[in-house]
This record gives structure tokens, C-alpha cells and sequence, in this order.
């Protein structure tokens, strides 16, 4: 009855772990839908934001700078927080300070003080993005993979679903243009607004505060909701961060950790730059370089980012049975073979809009399943998962920049189209060289056992040969001394018969003595044996 019991517990002890996991999970996913709404309604309340401020569009850019320095410091200080302190109760604050920021902005009347609740939403959004790969890591281990994929679904959900809640107050077509700027491709900000047509639109002060403002006040209160749920999650944690799976992990750290890391960095930097690039520009190049009318153009642009989210929603199962390395490999191909259809034979409307679906398809999938992928050679620790938000936002931050001055300089050519080209073949090549080097450690300590195995066979096969030989040598030696030792005996016989027969016929008195001596039994003349007494004299019998 005390085992029953005793199992009992333990199972319920199982069911209860399970039920948190799958609880952190569910939070995790909240979390990073609230996430792509905050980040996204910028767009749509872009104008407004500007007329609070008394700015012009096209003057209030820095806001995205400032958005985009606070969310790499938040990134780099989560990262260093995550690893000494509790994650639930690190994520509850941080939700807090997006909450706050989202609150007050509505209220700021001076660029100032916006630039700096920016810096502040984009800090707490890094620590939240950082923080969020790394505890559903440490939740799942292994089988994180389709939760990562769900947790970067549910912030392109978030993302997608931001400008309706904004339009639900603000009913403007003017914010249509900049929704589609504002649509990110995982958890990291966007630093170029895409609409050049609203840039140059001077901000006008219409009183639309009051539209616009329950659209941050909705989304603000649903980040305190999840940050409450953070707080429940830490209350049943325990007030201490349990590192006992990242200490029972320190083995597993790869030997080539920190070049596999930064290889990765730069891999995320081209992969999110490029992703971003497209994503902004596609509309401009679809209408200066397409001809497309400007319906057809954001229908492009719908096209590439709803290929997107569907495809990241569909990771979410394919992760269950497709391992990440097998899940980056398709993908890269399937991004090759589309940006050099869009480089080379975009002039063709129908590899435009196919090259575009399937660019957005294939970007869908390639950073949760890279932060999968290298968990499985390495430990993936709050610092280390902060390099990949940081490489992101830096890749998000220069290349779309450098892409618009380029595209600024040379008019006449399809910059963006070459850029995701060029940015498909430089990933294509960096993951063959990051899958060597994590697993060429492994190989060459594969071999080392196999050598050492091979040695020692060797060398037991060496020792048996020549246990065998010494045998072999025993045994002829012992074989040639009993030879000797029988052909000594027959001699010596031979000797003694014909000194026997000899002396037998000078005197047959001797003869019972020699044939005992021979070993051969006394023989009397009628042919019976003789029996020898104690004395050692032979006893003659006679037969009757």
C-alpha cells in the first residue's frame, strides 16, 4: 500500500510538472503576441504621434533609433539578468515597463521625452524577446522545437493583428500605409518605416488623441494581464532561479562555443537584415520598378507576409517531426531558388508574385529553428541568446539603411531584389560551416576512440600470437624430450634382451632376475607365471 502510494505521488508530482510546463508555454506565447502588438501599432499611430509632438513625420525618425538602442541594450542587460535571477519574475517586470511606456505615450507632448519612453518599450521588449527563447529552452529542452515556433507565430499574430485594433479607433486609411512597414519577422523591432509617401506628409494635429489612444491603453492591459500570469508562474517556481538543468548542461558545451555563437550572430544579422529589407521595400520596388498600381502593390506585400505567417504557424507541427537542421536546409533552398527569381526574372509578374509567396514562406521558419538547432551542440544561456536578438536588431537596423541609400544612388536598379540574392547565398554557405564546426569536434573524438579501440585490438592480437607461439615452442620442446626419452627407453631395452638372452644361456639360474628387471613377469616351463613374495625372491608354481 506504501508503494501504491508512494507511485501515486510520483505521478501526480509528473502530472503536476507537465501541466507547468505546458502553463509556462501558453504564458510564453501571451507574452510574445502582446509583444508584436506593441511593436507594431507604431505604424498606424505614426502620424499622431508626431502631431502630439508638433513634428512633422518625415522629423521624429529618431524615435525608431531610440526604440532600436533600448531594445539592444535591453537584449544584452536581459541576457545577464536572465542567468542570475528567476526568469517568470525577470519577464513579469519587464511586461510591466512595455505597460507603462504603452500608458504614457498616448499623454507626451515633447519628442524628447518620446525618444526616451521608446528606448525604455524597446529595453524591456529586448529583455522579454531574450528572455523568452532562453526559458522555453530550459522548459522543453529537446522538444522546444515546435514551442519556439508557436512563441515567433504568436508574435507575427500579434504583429498582424495590431493595426485592426489600432484602426478600430482611428477608421484612417492613412494608417493602411504604414501597416505594412510595421509587420516584423520575429520578436525584434523594425528601425526603417517603409511608406516614403507618409514620411513626407506633414503631420497633421486633427484631435485624434482620444481615437487613438485606447488602441495603447487595450494593449497595455493586456501586457499586465500576462505580466500577472508571470508572477503566478514565479510564485509556484520558487523565488530562486533553478539551475540545476543548466549546471547538469555545462558538459555539453561545445568546444568551439563562442566562434559556433558568433558564426550564428552573423547568420541571424544577414537573415533578419534581408527579411526586414524585403519586407519594407518590396511595395516601393513593386510600384517604381513593376509598374504595379498601388493596390497590386500592397497585395505583393500582403502576399510575402501572410505566406509568412502561414508558414510559421504550419512550422509549429512540422517542428514535431522534422528535426531544425532538416527544417534551415529547406528553407535556405526554398530562399535561394526565390531571390534569384525575384534578382533575375522578376520582369515576369508571375515569378514576382510566386518568388515573393515563397521568400516569405522560407524566412518563416529559419531563426526559431536556429536557436533550436544549436541547443542541441551547446548551451544556450541568457548571454548567448542575447547575441541572436542583438545580431538580429543590428542585421534589422544597417541593411535596410544601407539598402535605401544604395537604392537612393542607383535609380535604375533593383537594389532590394539584389540585396536578398546575395543575402541567400551568404546563409546558404554559413550553415554548412556552422554545422561542421559544431559537429567536427565530435567526429574527431570519434575517431580518437576508434583509433585507440583499434590499437588496443592490435595490440591483445599481438599478445595472443605470441602467448600462441610461446605455446607452440612448449609444446615442440616437450614432444622432442619425449621422443628422446622413448627412444632412450627402447634402446635401453634392446640392450638389456640381448644381455638377457646371452647370459641366459651360460647360466638360467639368472634369468627370472633379468626378466624382472625387464618388467616382463617370471615365466616357469610349462608356461605359468610366477608370483614374487615379499622377500623380493620369486615364488615358482607349477600347474597341476
Amino acid at each position: 500500500a506504501a508503494a501504491a502510494a508512494g507511485g501515486g505521488w510520483r505521478c501526480g508530482r509528473c502530472a503536476d510538472g507537465a501541466a507547468l510546463r505546458w502553463c509556462i508555454s501558453g504564458t510564453l506565447c501571451a507574452s510574445f503576441l502582446g509583444l508584436g502588438m506593441g511593436i507594431a501599432v507604431l505604424g498606424p499611430s505614426f502620424p499622431t504621434l508626431a502631431a502630439n509632438v508638433g513634428k512633422n513625420v518625415s522629423d521624429i525618425y529618431y524615435i525608431f533609433v531610440g526604440r532600436s538602442l533600448g531594445y539592444l541594450g535591453g537584449s544584452v542587460v536581459g541576457g545577464a539578468l536572465f542567468d542570475c535571477m528567476n526568469a517568470s519574475l525577470l519577464l513579469a517586470f519587464s511586461m510591466l515597463g512595455t505597460a507603462a511606456g504603452l500608458y504614457v505615450i498616448p499623454w507626451c507632448n515633447q519628442s524628447l521625452l518620446l525618444t526616451i519612453l521608446m528606448a525604455v518599450i524597446g529595453g524591456s521588449m529586448g529583455i522579454l524577446d531574450t528572455g523568452g527563447n532562453v526559458l522555453a529552452l530550459y522548459t522543453w529542452g529537446s522538444e522546444a522545437g515546435p514551442h519556439l515556433q508557436a512563441l515567433h507565430f504568436s508574435f507575427a499574430a500579434g504583429a498582424f493583428l495590431a493595426p485592426m485594433v489600432a484602426q478600430m479607433d482611428l477608421g484612417s486609411s492613412e494608417s493602411e500605409e504604414l501597416a505594412g512597414a510595421e509587420k516584423t519577422n520575429q520578436s525584434v523591432l523594425r528601425s526603417v518605416p517603409t511608406a516614403s509617401a507618409a514620411l513626407a506628409t506633414p503631420a497633421r494635429n486633427d484631435h485624434r488623441n482620444e481615437s487613438f489612444l485606447w488602441s495603447y491603453i487595450f494593449i497595455g492591459t493586456y501586457i499586465v494581464l500576462i505580466s500577472i500570469s508571470f508572477f503566478v508562474l514565479f510564485s509556484k517556481s520558487g523565488s530562486a532561479k533553478d539551475k540545476s538543468k543548466a549546471s547538469a548542461q555545462k558538459d555539453k558545451l561545445a568546444k568551439y562555443h563562442w566562434p559556433l555563437v558568433g558564426l550564428l550572430f552573423i547568420f541571424f544579422l544577414f537573415y533578419v537584415g534581408t527579411e526586414v529589407t524585403f519586407g519594407s521595400y518590396v511595395y516601393t520596388y513593386a510600384v517604381v520598378f513593376a509598374e504595379m498600381k498601388e493596390t497590386e502593390a500592397a497585395a505583393l506585400n500582403s502576399v510575402f507576409w501572410g505566406a509568412f505567417a502561414v508558414c510559421r504557424g504550419a512550422a509549429i507541427f512540422g517542428a514535431a517531426y522534422l528535426s531544425p537542421a532538416t527544417m534551415i536546409v529547406m528553407s535556405l533552398l526554398c530562399s535561394a531558388a526565390s531571390s534569384t527569381a525575384l534578382a533575375f526574372f522578376s520582369h515576369f509578374r508571375a515569378a514576382l508574385w510566386v518568388g515573393s509567396a515563397v521568400y516569405g514562406a522560407s524566412m518563416a521558419t529559419i531563426f526559431p529553428s536556429g536557436i533550436a538547432w544549436i541547443e542541441q551542440y551547446t548551451v544556450v544561456e541568457g548571454k548567448t541568446a542575447s547575441l541572436f536578438v542583438v545580431g538580429a536588431a543590428l542585421g534589422e537596423m544597417c541593411i535596410p539603411v544601407a539598402v535605401g541609400y544604395l537604392q537612393g544612388r542607383f535609380h535604375h536598379v533593383p537594389v532590394v531584389m539584389y540585396t536578398a540574392f546575395v543575402s541567400s547565398m551568404v546563409t546558404l554557405l554559413l550553415f554548412p560551416a556552422m554545422y561542421k564546426l559544431a559537429n567536427w569536434p565530435q567526429q574527431r573524438d570519434s575517431q580518437e576512440v576508434s583509433d585507440r579501440e583499434t590499437r588496443k585490438t592490435l595490440l591483445s592480437n599481438s599478445r595472443l600470437t605470441e602467448d600462441e607461439e610461446e605455446e607452440e615452442e612448449h609444446v615442440r620442446e616437450w614432444n622432442d624430450a619425449d621422443f628422446e626419452v622413448v627412444e632412450m627407453n627402447d634402446e635401453l631395452k634392446n640392450s638389456l634382451m640381448d644381455t638377457s638372452h646371452r647370459i641366459a644361456g651360460d647360466s638360467p639360474a639368472v634369468q627370472p632376475h633379468l626378466d624382472n628387471a625387464l618388467g616382463d613377469p617370471p615365466v616357469v616351463a610349462d608356461g605359468s607365471p610366477g608370483r614374487q613374495n615379499q622377500n623380493g625372491s620369486i615364488d615358482w608354481e607349477k600347474s597341476e
